[in-house]
């Protein structure tokens, strides 16, 4: 059974893989201020039976930091890169928000490469005025705080966190507060840009995807609520969607067991 961590060199920078556990891979791509650990639930649930690849996305985690924005497109050759370095020619994709985006821009640009796609907390659609006006402000103040501080970290809690969440779990409050003060000033701006400002509306690219896909989202999410999750899911041909009730824009942390139920019943039919 594999249990290393990997620095593989892209285009956007050498990124840090884990790789842990033997059989078909995984590759897991987190949300923006998120780390591989995210996928924590995950990769000690799947380890057993699958060869789980959570990464740290370019800018986070031990990843280098980010020197420039980037496209999804380039997400995309990112992991064409990780899968030729570790020897996979093809992969289950999961991925959550920033993750989901990439995950479906691979399916649609490279359907020879990939297996399934669980894509969690996800669009498909630009970013409305509104929505970048506000991250406008985040990267502004990310700027002028030089991080991840307070007042913002009040920002951070309501776009990844809802109620339940913040009511029931603190574990994971923490946790998503741990991980975002550690990411890199200058890092996080190029990622909000490239991410939220900047990313395309996919609608059509998605209709292009052939293989299976599972759209997740949160019932309580703020950030991508609910009817812009379905509209993801119905922008992909035979798309299979589960709303869950209690969790919001990080369903992989808030509820891991849930989560894990569906990639083992989606993973087992595909």
């Amino acid at each position: 059974m594999i249990n290393e961590d990997r620095d593989i060199a892209t285009d956007l920078g050498t990124l840090r893989v884990r790789v842990r556990g033997q059989g078909e891979p995984v590759l897991m791509w987190p949300s923006l201020l998120m780390d591989h650990t995210l996928w924590q639930a995950q990769a000690d649930h799947l380890a057993p039976r699958y060869t789980t690849v959570a990464l740290d996305p370019p800018g986070h985690g031990a990843s280098s930091p980010l020197t420039r924005t980037f496209t999804l497109d380039e997400c995309a050759i990112a992991v064409l890169a990780i899968l030729d370095a570790l020897g996979f020619e093809r992969t289950h994709f999961v991925g959550n928000s920033w993750g989901a985006m990439v995950g479906a821009t691979f399916a649609a640009r490279h359907p020879d490469r990939v297996l399934t796609s669980t894509l969690m907390n996800g669009t498909a659609t630009a970013a409305p005025a509104r929505q970048k006006a506000e991250y406008a402000v985040l990267v502004a103040a990310v700027r002028l705080l030089r991080g991840i501080r307070p007042p913002l970290t009040r920002s951070v809690v309501k776009a990844f966190l809802g109620p339940t969440s913040l009511r029931t779990r603190p574990e994971v409050v923490t946790r998503v507060l741990d991980l975002a003060r550690r990411n890199d000033p200058r890092s996080v701006r190029h990622a909000v840009t490239s991410v939220v400002s900047r990313r395309p509306d996919q609608r059509g690219l998605l209709a292009s995807i052939s293989t299976p896909v599972l759209v997740i989202g949160g019932r309580e999410d703020a950030t991508f609520p609910p009817g812009e999750v379905e509209e993801m899911a119905a922008a992909i041909p035979g798309a299979e969607l589960v709303v869950i009730e209690d969790a919001a824009h990080l369903v992989a942390a808030e509820v891991p067991d849930t989560v894990n139920k569906l990639l083992d019943e989606f993973l087992s039919r595909t």
